[in-house]
């Protein structure tokens, strides 16, 4: 018999904010955080704008001190900040459970880019001698798994998922099987990116993967609309704790959703555009909805990856119209990338978090920037305002370059 798993913490770390509450009120309010880049100088740069928090501070919201702060990297950072918030509201922070209960399993699409770039600086501009000692343990993509479970010591499940766009909700969906599957009650998961670097910003800006509004950066992300150009890139983190049902009712800590399916594909067509047809966003979807047992009418929201480009949104309403059919009149979906940008391996994550706040607020997040629906997008992206709406149940898409699709269905807290 397969356990039921809820959440009870969760946390965002992102340009609109740390504050979940906030944060939700300016998704609602058509809030942006997209705008220029500061922290480099990319004046020079095909695109200088970016979803960037500005003037992080992470020892305004931990009790890591600096000089344990300076020996991870950005991604880390983010992914500490978060998982402390969600660790807080799960009310974890004096439970002294068996340790190898408790796991953590956080996704991220690159990993440590910031030090990656400035130690490769430093090598060659001042010798091998140089490199810091540190530089190792810094970049890898589960450094962010590694130090969550040393700060919080999470001694069960310790791994991480590196899927590109799609790591954070492939992270959520393993750890809910981990809990499901009874080798832990609880998991600390999510997502975390910090690849708005000078490497990042050219490199996606080569592939020509970006929007180019240097001139308008709040209205550059527009998913679904005729005039996208390409997504923004952005930086955060959105962590999560996932909980064994009958162990967070003992506990007696609030529990705000309920995780009932999880459902992933390849498209196996090429490692960055879509298969055009969506055929295996389309299996995913169906792998998540026969995981949780139930049919395509009982979901009444799609929190979609969404992501502003020209290919990557029509690919993903052909994959909408295929799994559910008539059901798509009655069924709205929208995207937060317009909001956020696109926060890459970190993007499921804190998309995650907007499904919980949807369901526990009963409102329809909107989709901003849609202001000429692209006639391929023939979908209803809630455009602009967002909608009280009755939801049971959501689903969470997510897609990664290397053709990764990731699904999740989250239902009302039982």
């Amino acid at each position: 018999m397969r356990r039921r798993v809820v959440v009870t913490g969760v946390s965002v770390v992102t340009a609109l904010g740390l504050d979940v509450s906030e944060f939700w009120d300016k998704l609602c309010a058509g809030k942006s955080g997209v705008g220029p880049v500061e922290r480099f100088d990319c004046s020079d740069y095909k695109v200088r704008f970016g979803g960037e928090i500005k003037d992080f501070n992470a020892t305004e919201y931990t009790n890591i001190s600096a000089r344990d702060l300076k020996r991870v990297d950005r991604f880390v950072q983010f992914g500490l900040v978060g998982a402390h918030i969600a660790y807080r509201q799960a009310q974890l922070e004096d439970f002294d459970g068996d340790p190898y209960r408790r796991g953590v399993l956080v996704g991220s699409g690159i990993g440590g880019l910031n030090e990656i770039e400035s130690q490769h600086d430093r090598l060659y501009n001042q010798g091998p001698a140089r490199v810091s000692p540190f530089m190792i343990p810094k970049l890898m993509v589960n450094a962010a798994s590694g130090n969550i479970s040393v700060t919080y010591e999470l001694k069960g499940p310790n791994s991480a998922v590196a899927t590109a766009c799609a790591s954070a909700t492939n992270a959520i969906g393993d750890a809910f099987k981990l809990i499901q599957n009874d080798v832990a009650d609880i998991m600390v998961t999510g997502g975390s990116e910090a690849a708005l670097t000078p490497m990042g910003l050219s490199g996606f800006a080569r592939m020509n993967a970006l929007s180019t509004r240097n001139d308008d950066p709040q209205s550059a992300s527009r998913p679904f609309d005729k005039d996208r150009d390409g997504f923004v890139m952005a930086e955060g983190a959105g962590i999560i704790v996932l909980e064994e049902y009958e162990h967070a009712k003992k506990r007696g800590v609030p529990i705000l959703a309920e995780v009932i399916g999880y459902g992933m594909s390849a498209d196996g067509t090429h490692m960055t555009a879509p298969d055009p047809e969506g055929r295996g966003a389309a299996r995913a979807m169906q792998h998540a909805l026969k995981d949780a047992g139930i049919n395509p009418e009982d979901i009444d929201y799609i929190n979609t990856h969404g992501t502003s480009t020209p290919l990557g949104d029509v690919a993903e309403t052909v994959a909408i119209n295929t799994v559910f059919g008539s059901h798509v009149k009655t069924m709205p979906v929208s995207s937060t990338k317009g909001h956020l940008g696109h926060l890459l391996g970190a993007s499921g994550g804190v998309e995650f978090v907007v499904a919980v706040k949807a369901l526990l607020e009963q409102v329809g997040p909107p989709t901003i920037n849609l202001d000429q629906p692209d006639e391929k997008c023939n979908l209803d992206y809630i455009p602009n305002e967002p909608r009280d709406m009755k939801i049971e149940r959501v689903l969470k898409n997510s897609f990664g370059f290397g053709g990764h699709n990731a699904c999740l269905v989250l239902q009302k807290a039982p």
